[in-house]
């Protein structure tokens, strides 16, 4: 039986080594160490910014914090890379000033939770707002997944919808259909429905804008690919 847990991707490891330079940032106490070393430390979102000044966690390690943990995620794959590329194309050119579209950016659900999803739509603010990207902030948010699936569509979209993020996509790279989930309710969506190449997709928030499935979804990713 598949349960939430064995859903999440594995926890990063720590080393001696990063424990003694979070303590020495201040990020953990002397004492948590052991702790942290164990896996059994959760880390809020500031502490999780403070490791990459700290020279621990970097920009381009394929992590994100959710529920208090930081989590290693599966390298991108083509198809992956390919669907998230066009559907970011797509999305930049039909929605122009009428918001941002960001592109594996943290997306802060509460203290606990930054996840950076494949592409987040967001109302636009002048480029001297440096405030981060909080949930009623968020139009749209679209998961390119293979074997994420279980994750994505599990514990990942039931973080969503606790924070009440308005609607969240699932493009399933293997089956080539993309789940629209809107109306959260509590750790699920009320609404869920499901598109395939031939049909067309239009944010909730921006009806006008349509979206041929054949334009961001690839060929379906065989067995043999590896795809996150």
């Amino acid at each position: 039986m598949t349960t939430a847990a064995t859903q999440l991707p594995a926890m990063r490891p720590f080393t001696p080594e990063e424990c003694a330079a979070m303590a020495a940032a201040g990020i953990i106490a002397e004492s948590e160490q052991a702790v942290v070393l164990a896996g059994k430390r959760r880390f809020t979102a500031d502490e999780y910014l403070a490791m990459e000044k700290a020279g621990v966690l970097h920009e381009d390690d394929r992590i994100e914090l959710m529920a208090g943990k930081i989590l290693t995620m599966a390298p991108i794959g083509d198809y992956h890379v390919i669907g998230a590329s066009w559907l970011n194309r797509l999305l930049v050119r039909a929605l122009g000033d009428l918001a941002m579209v960001q592109v594996q950016c943290p997306v802060y659900l509460n203290d606990g939770s930054a996840p950076q999803p494949d592409i987040a739509v967001v109302r636009l603010r002048p480029i001297a707002d440096t405030v981060r990207s909080f949930p009623p902030d968020v139009y749209l948010i679209v998961e390119f997944a293979d074997s994420s699936l279980a994750y994505d569509s599990g514990p990942k979209l039931a973080r969503y919808a606790e924070a009440g993020i308005a609607e969240v996509w699932i493009a399933n790279l293997r089956a080539r259909e993309v789940t629209a989930h809107t109306a959260p309710a509590y750790s699920e969506y009320a609404n869920v429905r499901t598109y395939r190449p031939g049909d067309s997709i239009s944010p909730q928030a921006f009806p006008d804008v349509s979206l041929a499935v054949d334009g961001f979804m690839p060929p379906a990713a065989g067995p043999d690919v590896e795809t996150a």
